[in-house]
C-alpha cells in the first residue's frame, strides 16, 4: 500500500477510535456530573459533546474525502472538514454560554459537589483522554492534529478537576467547582473563537498564514527567464492543501522547451513554499494581459 494511502487509512482509524472513546466518556461525564453535582464536570461534558459531534463528522468526512474529485466537485470534498469545524464551533459556543449562565450565579451560592465522585471521574478522564491523545499524537492530517489538540485539552482539564477535587475532599471549598467550570469554559471559548476565525479565513479564500505572498513573488522572480509575476492568488482548500494561480511573464525569446522548464520550476518553488497545486498562465514580454491593475480579482 502506498505511503499516502496508508497515512489516510491510519488517520481515519485514529479519528474513529477517538470518536468512540470520546462519545462513551461524554455519556459517563453527564451521568457523573449530575450525580456528583459538579458544574465543572458538566461543563467539560458539554465540551466533550461538541468534540464527539466534531469527531463523528471528521471520521465520516475523512472517509468521504478519500473518494477524490468528481464531475460536480472538481476539487473533491476535502472542504467537508471545514464544515465540520464550523458546526462544532457553533455547538461549543452555545454550550459555553449555557455553562457560564449556570456557573456565575453559583459563585455567590455554591452547591456542594461530591468531591470523592469528582476524583474518581477525574482519574478515568485522565486515563481515557491521555490514551486517546497518545494514539493520535504525531498524525499528519489536519483532522488528526485538531483531534490531538482537543484530546490534550481534555486531558489537562481533567488534571485540573483531579487537583480541585482533591483540595475539596480535605477542605470545604465548594466555590472552587464553579470557578473551575468558568476557567474551563473561558479557555474553551477562546480556542473555539480562534479556530473559528481560521475557518472563516479559509472559507473567504484568504492567504494561509504560513504562506507569504511577498516571499512567493520574490522566489518566483528569481527563476531564470521570468521577468515578472502578477495576478497572484493564494488560498487553501482545507487548511492543509494550498493552491496558487498566477500570471508569469517570461523573456520574449523563450522557446517551447524553456516554457516547460519554467513551469516546472514554478511548481517546484511553490511546493517548497508549502503550496501543493499551481495553475500558471504564461505571457511573453510585450503581450497584452487582460488582467489590469484596476480589476478587483
Amino acid at each position: 500500500m502506498p505511503a499516502k494511502e496508508n497515512s489516510e487509512k491510519r488517520a481515519e482509524e485514529n479519528i474513529r477510535l477517538a470518536f468512540f472513546l470520546n462519545l462513551i466518556f461524554t455519556i459517563i461525564e453527564f451521568i457523573g456530573g449530575f450525580y456528583t453535582g459538579s458544574l465543572a464536570i458538566i461543563a467539560d461534558a458539554v465540551h466533550d459533546m461538541g468534540d464527539s459531534f466534531s469527531l463523528g463528522l471528521s471520521w465520516i468526512f475523512e472517509h468521504i474525502a478519500k473518494e477524490g474529485r468528481t464531475e460536480r466537485y472538481s476539487y473533491g470534498l476535502k472542504r467537508l472538514s471545514l464544515l465540520s469545524a464550523l458546526i462544532n464551533a457553533v455547538v461549543l459556543i452555545i454550550g459555553s454560554v449555557f455553562i457560564l449562565s449556570q456557573a456565575i450565579p453559583r459563585l455567590f451560592v455554591p452547591g456542594e459537589p461530591n468531591a470523592a465522585g469528582m476524583f474518581i471521574l477525574a482519574i478515568f478522564g485522565v486515563i481515557i483522554n491521555g490514551a486517546a491523545a497518545y494514539r493520535v499524537y504525531g498524525g499528519k492530517s489536519l483532522n488528526e492534529k485538531l483531534v490531538t489538540w482537543h484530546l490534550l485539552e481534555d486531558f489537562f482539564g481533567w488534571m485540573a478537576v483531579l487537583i480541585v477535587s482533591t483540595i475539596m475532599y480535605f477542605w470545604n471549598l465548594p466555590v472552587l467547582d464553579p470557578i473551575l467550570s468558568i476557567i474551563i469554559t473561558i479557555f474553551i471559548f477562546y480556542n473555539v473563537v480562534r479556530n473559528l476565525k481560521e475557518v472563516l479565513v479559509i472559507f473567504l479564500q484568504g492567504v494561509p498564514r504560513e504562506v507569504s505572498v511577498t516571499e512567493v513573488e520574490s522566489a518566483l522572480n528569481n527563476i531564470q527567464d521570468i521577468t515578472d509575476v502578477h495576478d497572484i492568488h493564494i488560498w487553501s482548500l482545507d487548511g492543509e492543501h494550498h493552491i496558487i494561480t498566477l500570471h508569469v511573464v517570461i523573456d520574449k525569446n523563450c522557446t517551447f522547451n524553456d516554457i516547460n522548464r519554467i513551469k516546472c520550476s514554478v511548481k517546484r518553488t511553490a511546493k517548497r513554499l508549502g503550496i501543493d497545486h499551481a495553475t500558471i498562465e504564461i505571457e511573453k514580454e510585450g503581450e497584452l494581459c487582460e488582467m489590469t491593475e484596476d480589476e478587483e480579482y
